[in-house]
């Protein structure tokens, strides 16, 4: 699948216009068209701000990869920075994981008191 089908594709899983779109990342409708109907690739920086609107891979987008790989909402990252470890029901529905290895609740626990005991001995 060509990066044109993709991002017409995306656009109208959005219900976006060709208009609203090209708005959207800055670039003329005519381009977004020539785009879309592979007359033209756009270039890395353009390319760029479609994947970042959608929130996928430049990969994904120019077929690359077949998985969306979509990055992380900003709202959720700003969540996940602000998580309290010590809450249980954070470590029942988040994996933490070292070495490609999910740590068990025992172990994420012994994790927290260690650093809070590195910290009150600093």
């Amino acid at each position: 699948m060509k990066y044109g089908h993709r991002i017409a594709g995306l656009r109208d899983e959005k219900h976006l216009t060709q208009e609203e779109l090209a708005h959207k990342v800055g670039i003329t409708r005519s381009a977004l068209s020539h785009y879309e109907n592979n007359r033209r690739e756009p270039d890395y920086e353009t390319i760029q701000k479609i994947a970042d609107f959608f929130h996928v891979s430049v990969d994904y987008l120019m077929g690359r990869d077949e998985a969306p790989s979509q990055t992380p909402d900003p709202n959720a990252s700003e969540f996940v920075s602000q998580l309290e470890l010590s809450d249980q029901a954070v470590l029942d529905k988040f994996a933490l994981m070292i070495d490609g290895r999910e740590l068990t609740s025992e172990e994420a626990m012994r994790f927290i008191h260690f650093i809070r005991a590195q910290r009150s001995s600093s």
